[in-house]
Order: C-alpha cells, then structure tokens, then sequence
C-alpha cells in the first residue's frame, strides 16, 4: 500500500488504538478507592500493583518488540494484543482473588506494550512527515479522549460493584474488529539486522526524545498523583468539583491535539519549549491557593501534555523514518510508562526530604524544580533545531542536529 494513499479506514483504525492504551491504568484509577475497600485484608502495596502493574509489563515487552516484529506482521501483533487487551482487561470481572486480578493485570500491560508502538509507529510507516505532525496530534487526542471516556465510564460502573470498572475495556473490541477489517498485513523490520532486542545505539540516537519523554511523564504525573489531595485541602473544593477539574484537563489536552498540527507550523522554531515551559506555569499557579489559579494551572499542564507528547513522537517519528515502530516508538512508550510508574516514587519523599512534611505544595515545588531540568534538557538537545520554514517538513527535520 502506498504511504501517500492510505484510506480513512486504516488511519481510523490505528487511532482506534491510540484510544484504548491510556486505560491501562486510567480506567481504574476512579474506582481504587473502592477496590481498595473490597481487599482491605491485603497488603496496600498489591492494591497499588492493580494500577502499576501494567506499566512495568509495558516497559518490558516494549523492549522485546523488535524481534516480535521480525516474526509476525502488523495485523497478527494488533489481533493478538487486542484479544488479550480483552480477555485480560474484561477478566478481572470474574476474578475475586487479589494474586489472580494482578496476574491479569501484568497480562494487561502485555498486551499494551504490543498495541502502543503499532499505534504510533504506523503513521510514520505510511505517512510522509509534512503529515506526521496532523496524525501524532490526533493519536494524542483520541489518547486523551480514551482517558476522559474511560475515568467517566468506569466510575460509573463502580458504583454498582467494584468489578464492574473492569468492563470498561470490552471497548477494546471496537478496535480488534476495525484491525480484523481493515489493518494492512505489513512486515516491519524486515530490513533489519537480526540481534539484542534492545540495542544501546538506538537509544543513543534518539536520546533527545525518550529521555524528554521519561522527564514529561514524570513532571505530568504530579498532578493526577497529588492534585485532588492538595486542591481538596487548599480550597475545600468538593470531590465531584476536583473530578470535573482533572476531567476538563484531559478536555484541553484533547484539543489541544487536535490543532498539534496547526501549532507545529505556526510555531516551529518555539514549540519545542511550549511543555516544559507550560508545566512550569502550571505548578507555580498552583502555589497560589485561589480557584483562579487552580484553574489557570490545570489548563495550562493540559496544554503542557497536549504538545508535548504529539511533540516528542513527531520529532522522533521524523528520525526514525517507516522504522519507527520498531525502533524510536517502543523507546518512547518505554520512557512514557517508566516516567509514570517512578515519579510518585522520585517526587512524595523528594518533596518531604526537602521541604518537609508539613509544606503541602511541596509535590508542585519539585515540579517546577523538574521543569527546570525539562528546559535544560530541551535547549541542550535541540538548541540548533527548528521546523523548515514551510509545512514541508520532509527535507531535513531531524532531532539528531544536536
């Protein structure tokens, strides 16, 4: 097929896949609470695992992605991890036993860590880069959008039973079959040396971008991890007001994805500093407790993570060239997840090392301490780059003039 005549229905169906992989995790946060009262017997760690759990298991079949691109084409990759997706997301309904629900869990994650590179990878397969910019910030939003649909639609469920989250992720059926109608059955790597599943070199040429995304994750996750806690207790906002806030984030972040393409025209010599400098107004408007600024600070961390992931996969996308998914992209859904799982565990006792554990904003303050180091790395990395003039972005776009 070729790159520059690709129908609506294959491109629809590898954003249906961008859908689906921030409910790992997401999907579940609302109903924590709930599950965490159901096995009040167990240890709080295991119950903390439900959440996490996905995130390690994506970490590691991202780096073994490449040797399972060499074996099976694209369509067999999507219908084996979408089934799964299913069958483990879905199964935690009938389990009641806290060993077994984190056994479908790591399955869960298993089974993103296939989906993720192929949703992203693919448009750089088959489209040329003057339009990667447009599709990576419409993945971005149909991201975001997995997230808004899968907070409201599980918790909801949850009010009937906590099991009842877990069906959330039969929406994975839609996507399995878009893929079993439509999804070209390509070979990716084929041209690829055989070898390690992950390989230094790679990460060396595109260090910009993963490490860029590991610090925009971890940065981004203060705010799902400690704002309802913090706002809560600053301004007596009630829990569904706090909800309607972190869901309007996601909102922003959406639309914002869908103009990413306008934006990397309009302002291709400054968009590289739009997030870290977005997460740093964000978190310094939080230090001031108002609504105003409650509400200021979260819409601009929703700007901040509406470019800045459309950001990171174009750039890297455009390296990486139609190799990129099974080279750049397993890297940076590698970074993205690892950002995730460690920044509660890098900035709650940070933040109580260094501002004790009376200073109730002291979460945000080592937010803005990290945005700071997001901005080195930024004009460190990518100080001599910049978007060609017109929206051609083909000719010489490249992270690697560093």
């Amino acid at each position: 097929m070729s790159n520059t005549n690709v129908s609506r229905r294959v491109t629809a169906t590898i954003l249906s896949m961008s859908l689906l992989t921030v409910m790992a995790g997401a999907a579940i946060a609302p109903a924590l609470g709930i599950i965490k009262a159901h096995f009040a017997d167990a240890p709080a760690l295991l119950v903390q695992f439900i959440v996490s759990m996905p995130a390690l298991l994506i970490i590691l079949t991202n780096l073994f992605f490449r040797p399972v691109s060499r074996r099976l084409r694209t369509r067999a990759i999507a219908i084996i991890g979408l089934l799964l997706y299913v069958v483990a997301g879905a199964g935690c309904f009938f389990v009641d036993g806290i060993g077994l629900l984190l056994v479908l869990r790591a399955l869960l994650g298993i089974s993103v860590g296939l989906i993720m590179p192929l949703s992203t990878g693919l448009l750089a397969y088959y489209f040329p880069p003057e339009e990667q910019a447009r599709l990576m910030g419409l993945s971005a939003a149909m991201n975001q959008m997995g997230g808004v649909v899968a907070t409201l639609l599980a918790g909801l469920l949850a009010t009937i039973e906590w099991n009842y989250a877990f069906l959330v992720y039969l929406l994975g059926l839609v996507a399995l079959v878009m893929v079993c109608l439509w999804l070209p059955d390509e070979q990716l790597g084929k041209g690829e040396r055989q070898g390690a599943s992950f390989q230094p070199k790679q990460l060396l040429k595109f260090h910009p971008s993963v490490v860029g995304m590991l610090l925009l994750m971890m940065i981004f996750f203060i705010f799902p991890t400690n704002f309802a806690i913090i706002a809560a207790r600053q301004t007596g906002l009630s829990t569904q007001i706090i909800t309607m806030i972190m869901v309007g984030l996601d909102v922003v972040a959406f639309f914002v994805g869908l103009v990413f393409g306008f934006l990397m025209r309009r302002f291709r010599k400054s968009i590289k500093y739009f997030a870290p400098a977005f997460f740093l107004l964000g978190y310094a408007s939080y230090l001031i407790p108002s609504i105003a600024m409650i509400l200021l600070g979260s819409v601009c961390i929703g700007v901040a993570n509406g470019v800045g992931v459309p950001y990171l996969n174009t750039i890297a996308s455009i390296k990486g060239g139609r190799d990129s998914a099974t080279t750049v992209m397993p890297l940076l859904s590698a970074a993205l997840y690892l950002g995730q799982f460690i920044s509660p565990i890098v900035v709650t006792p940070l933040s109580k090392a260094v501002f004790g554990p009376d200073d109730l904003t002291a979460p945000y303050k080592i937010g803005l301490v990290l945005c700071i180091v997001f901005l080195v790395q930024v004009f460190a990395t990518r100080r001599f780059q910049s978007l060609p003039p017109e929206s051609d972005h083909t000719k010489s776009t490249s992270e690697g003039q560093h």
